[in-house]
Parts: C-alpha cells; sequence; structure tokens
C-alpha cells in the first residue's frame, strides 16, 4: 500500500467505519524517534527539506526522518524554522 522507505512502510492497518456506514482503513501515525540529533542545520530561505534530506541523509525522500527526529509530523512546519536537528544515519 505504501512505497519502500515510507514512514508508513511497516505500520499497521485498521479499518475504520464512517458515520454514513462506509469502511475506510487507516494507517496509525508512527511515533517520533527518541534518539538525539547528531547535529542541527540553519535553514537557508528558500530551502526544502528534500535537500537537507538529500544531502545529510543521502535520500531526498527521508524528508519525513527530518520531521521525526524534531517532533513533528507537518514538514512545513518544520521547513519553517531556523533550525533543524538531523537524526543519526540508520
Amino acid at each position: 500500500m505504501f512505497t519502500k522507505g515510507s514512514r508508513y512502510e511497516k505500520m499497521e492497518t485498521y479499518t475504520v467505519t464512517m458515520s454514513d456506514g462506509r469502511k475506510a482503513t487507516a494507517v496509525r501515525l508512527p511515533l517520533p524517534s527518541d534518539a538525539a540529533p547528531m547535529g542541527y542545520y540553519r535553514m537557508k530561505v528558500g530551502q526544502r527539506l528534500d535537500h537537507v534530506a538529500y544531502a545529510y541523509l543521502g535520500d531526498a525522500t527521508a524528508f519525513w526522518r527530518l520531521c521525526d527526529a524534531n517532533g513533528t509530523i507537518v514538514p512545513d512546519t518544520l521547513a519553517a524554522r531556523d533550525l533543524v536537528g538531523i537524526p543519526p544515519k540508520v
């Protein structure tokens, strides 16, 4: 259901019954990592998280790991910060 490497790839799904009786498959949000950042990066004007993820994690699609390391699930919230914690490589 999710692409390889996605933060949701290994999460369990469950079924939700909507108020109109339709059923939908849902996935729980993953818990953020408690690993301490290995350092911090000062964002530049106009810079995107996928650029930072590629530079420090070697994978532009791993921007979600930056979100996890900084305690947010919303990438735009993190991109608006001056400092972004960089998680350890796995």
